[in-house]
This record gives structure tokens, C-alpha cells and sequence, in this order.
């Protein structure tokens, strides 16, 4: 790893539509983890940056919240376009930062600008409901207003399709917003927020508040954010939870995965060997919805494990704008946790398939570099197995039967997306109804619901009940008022503006 010793450009905070220069004299470096070299410098907010951001954000609530829903709509179509047309340039910053190949850049954006659609007719999805003379000459309605500033606290996994998740349906319902990114691909933020700025944003709506721990402490016990949305690791999602609705607010909290793909006997093992190459090394293994553990039935084991071999040979590792399969890990420390999980792992009895430590590749020899690597016979007691690895690496557990492997993905701690293939609908059927996790897929290894549904899982993957985007976004980012309401009829007396009658 090489960090140069020369002056690098400092990443500022995004505030009241411009960028916000820091004060705070503290700043973290910023990788290009492909060359194992630093870019620049991302400041670190202290308590009066994080003031600042609020306070620009509760300043433009009231003149957001007051916007009419027209002209809302259009802000949020004209953003969405500019994103359209400009995704290639924001791949280009996800890649250099976070280390993903372009092509899966591409689709992270994609994925965000699915949210952002949604949010586009979000006029629908905020309409209140209206009880007519539910006693004599009075009526009940109900409206679904804005809560007013919200946070979102985002994770280096994925950097722009994260943040869209929460801040298109946020903005849309009419809040304001303070987005704290991470500090280890934060540039980003600062690109979207620019963006919407471009496309008529008024100065305000959306902020950027770059940070660590002091900025997320900040937001979480600021007495003017009304809410925290939270994608991570478990143990932070819990503590987030825990913090923030100690200091009164609504909470979306999203935590850690292991999913599981249970594989029965008759699956088309082709395809399950494209699915477990996809779904275990795209994005170097670094996302939550990532399948680390193939649960195979047997005699079944040793045919895809052999074509899953087989397909990795022809996997290249290497800088993501070298045209390659899979990109470095985030950061060298990430990277020896990860591949210090291959090592549990032998020491627990797991025989190393295929070792993705000190493969060849095509990058810079300072990058973070681990290859897929695929683990056979893992212990269900080994902590490669019970622990969220979040990296390339792929674990076969064997089981005599569907039971077995139901009741292995049930017992579990986490419970956030899992997966079967097979060629039996009953089976499926059966799988969808007795498996504890909240995201499936049938013949789909990585089973992100679109947009017009929620993403969330079950267990230790979520903390509170609200899920991403889709209703529950708009329910979580809008309160609910009950009106009751009486008005004295015309023939009551006094002033009537009716039609004359002589």
C-alpha cells in the first residue's frame, strides 16, 4: 500500500445547495483500491459542521414541505434524467473509489434510478383517505405530511445505490435531508447532491455530511432529525436502532446477511453454478445480499462443485476499468479480514477448493486484492460459517435432505435473503412458506426486490419493522394527521352566500 506524503484535495461537505468547506482539521484518507494509492482526503465533521447541516436542512423544510406536489414532480423527473444520461460518469467515481468493475457499477445505478421512478409518482402513494358524514354533518379525513429533516447514514458497498434508496422518496414526500456517506467512497454523495442542485433542487433539501463516528452520533442524537435510515453491519444497525429511538426518532435499520442457496437434487446445476458464481464474487462479495453459503443436497455436491471450479478459471481479477470480472476489496484492512476467513476456515476442517490469496491479476500490485475462493465441507460451528464474511469467498455445506437444509437457513442468526433452485414447484412452494428470511428467490440468487416492493429481511438483518423503499419508504418518511371536521349547513342562518332566492 503506498500513501503519498504531498498535499491531497480535500472531499468538502455538500451544505445549503454548495459545497461546504471544513474547519475541523480532521480529515481520513480516500483509496483507489485497485492501486493501493491514496487520492485524497475526505473531511471528518466535528459538532459545528454537523449544526450546520442540520440547520441548513430545517431551514428549507418549511419552503419544501410548502412546494406544490407538481413542482415536486417535476424536480424529481428532471433528476432523474440528468442521472439517465450521466451514469457512465458517476460509474467512473464508483469504480476509482469503491474498486467494482464498471459494468457493476453500471447496475448499482441502475438499481438506484428504479427507486428514484418510483419516487416520480409519488403523488399516488401519499394521498390520504376521506369518511363522509360519519356522524351527523361530520366528516374524518386523513392527510400524510412530511416529517421534516431526516438522516440517512449509508455504507461503502454501494455508494450511490444505497443513498437513493432513502433520499429520492424522502425528498419526494417533502423532507429535507442530511445524507452522512461513507468515508471510504464518499464522493458520490457530493456528485448526486450536485446533481439534484442541477436539476432544480432548491439550496438545502439535500446536504452531505461527511464523517465518522462523531458525525454519525451527531445525527443520531440532534434534536432536529427526525428520523434515521441505516444500511450496515449488524452490530452498528443494532446500535444505530438502539440510539437513535432512545433520542425519540423513527428508525429504518438494516443490518448483516449470511444467505443461504439451498440447492435440491433435481436443479438445472448449470444454472446454479452461473447463479453461485454471480451471486458470491459480484461485486468482490462485498454486499449484503451476496450468496456465501451453497446448502447442497446430496449426492449433488460434488457435480456443482465441480462445475463451479471449472467457471472460476475463468474469472479475472483485476482494476475495474480493465475490462475484468471482479475488482479489488475496499481496503487492505478489509481485504486481510476476508482472507483471514480462509484460514479459519482450514484450521475448522474446510477443505480450500480454490485459494483466491496471491492469485495474479490485472492491476497494480499495491491493490487489495483477494480472488474468489470457494470452501467445501465447512463446519456449521466455524466461525467462516456464522460470521458475515462480506468478501469473495464461498462456502459448501452438505445435507442428506430439503428438511436438513430448511432447518440449517432457519437456525441462523441472520435472516436476510436466501435462495432455492430447483425444478419442483411444490417444493418451491414449500420452501417460500417455511423459511425465516424476508427476501427469496426461486431460481434467483439474489433476489433485491424492485422498487415497488420493500427490501428488508428478518432477524438479526433488520432492527425495528421498517423496510427500504417501495410503501414502506413512503410510510416511514410521512405522519399521518386525522381530521375531524364540521361545518354548519346554510339554513343554519346568518351569512348565506347561496344562490338568491327572489
Amino acid at each position: 500500500m503506498t500513501d503519498t506524503t504531498e498535499m491531497q484535495p480535500i472531499l468538502n461537505h455538500w451544505v445549503d445547495g454548495a459545497e461546504y468547506p471544513s474547519s475541523s482539521g480532521r480529515t481520513a484518507p480516500v483509496y483507489d483500491p485497485a492501486q493501493g494509492v491514496v487520492t485524497k482526503q475526505v473531511a471528518l465533521a466535528d459538532q459545528a459542521e454537523i449544526d450546520a447541516a442540520v440547520a441548513s436542512a430545517k431551514a428549507a423544510f418549511p419552503g419544501w414541505r410548502d412546494t406544490s406536489i407538481t413542482k415536486r414532480q417535476q424536480v424529481l423527473f428532471s433528476f432523474r434524467e440528468l442521472l439517465a444520461s450521466r451514469k457512465a460518469e458517476l460509474a467512473e467515481i464508483l469504480t476509482s473509489e469503491h474498486g467494482k468493475v464498471l459494468s457493476d457499477a453500471m447496475g448499482e445505478i441502475t438499481r438506484g434510478l428504479e427507486v428514484v421512478e418510483l419516487a416520480t409518482g409519488f403523488p399516488h402513494l401519499i394521498k390520504g383517505e376521506y369518511s363522509e358524514n360519519v356522524s351527523t354533518g361530520v366528516d374524518v379525513y386523513s392527510l400524510r405530511q412530511p416529517l421534516g429533516v431526516v438522516g440517512v447514514i449509508s455504507p461503502f458497498n454501494f455508494p450511490a445505490m444505497v443513498p437513493m434508496w432513502f433520499f429520492p422518496i424522502a425528498i419526494a414526500a417533502g423532507n429535507t435531508v442530511v445524507l452522512k456517506p461513507s468515508e471510504k467512497d464518499p464522493s458520490a454523495a457530493n456528485w448526486l447532491a450536485a446533481l439534484f442542485s442541477e436539476a432544480g433542487l432548491p439550496d438545502g433539501v439535500l446536504n452531505v455530511l461527511h464523517g465518522d463516528k462523531v458525525a454519525v452520533d451527531g445525527l443520531l442524537e440532534h434534536r432536529d432529525v427526525k428520523s434515521i435510515s441505516f444500511v450496515g453491519s449488524t452490530p452498528i444497525a443494532q446500535y444505530i436502532y438502539e440510539t437513535a429511538a432512545k433520542n425519540g426518532k423513527r428508525v429504518q435499520a438494516l443490518g448483516g446477511a449470511k444467505n443461504h442457496m439451498l440447492v435440491l437434487p433435481d436443479a438445472d446445476l448449470d444454472l446454479t453454478a452461473d447463479a453461485a458464481i454471480n451471486a458470491g464474487f459480484g461485486s468482490a462479495g462485498e454486499r449484503c445480499m451476496a450468496i456465501s453459503v451453497v446448502v447442497a443436497v446430496e449426492p449433488v455436491a460434488d457435480e456443482l462443485i465441480e462445475k463451479i471450479t471449472q467457471r472460476m478459471k475463468g474469472l479475472k481479477t483485476g482494476d475495474g476499468r480493465r475490462n475484468c470480472d471482479m475488482g479489488p476489496l475496499v481496503t487492505e484492512a478489509h481485504r486481510d479480514k476476508v482472507a483471514g476467513y480462509i484460514d479459519i476456515a482450514a484450521t475448522d476442517g474446510a477443505t480450500v477448493v480454490v485459494d483466491g490469496r496471491g492469485i495474479e491479476v490485472d492491476g497494480a500490485a499495491e491493490g487489495f486484492w483477494l480472488g474468489p475462493t470457494l470452501l467445501d465441507n465447512v463446519p456449521v460451528t466455524s466461525r467462516a460459517y456464522t460470521e458475515e464474511i462480506f468478501g469473495p469467498v464461498l462456502s459448501v455445506v452438505r445435507v442428506g435432505s430439503y428438511e436438513e437444509g430448511v432447518a440449517l437457513i432457519n437456525d441462523g442468526a441472520f435472516g436476510n435473503g436466501t435462495a432455492i433452485f430447483t425444478n419442483d414447484g411444490g417444493a418451491a412452494r414449500r420452501f417460500q412458506n417455511e423459511i425465516e428470511v424476508g427476501m427469496i428467490g426461486i431460481n434467483v440468487p439474489i433476489p433485491v426486490p424492485v422498487a415497488y416492493y420493500s427490501f428488508g429481511g428478518f432477524k438479526d438483518s433488520i432492527f425495528g419493522s421498517n423496510k427500504a423503499y417501495g410503501v414502506h419508504g413512503f410510510d416511514f418518511f410521512t405522519r399521518e394527521k386525522a381530521v375531524t371536521s364540521r361545518w354548519l349547513d346554510p339554513s343554519h342562518g346568518g351569512i348565506n352566500l347561496g344562490f338568491p332566492q327572489n
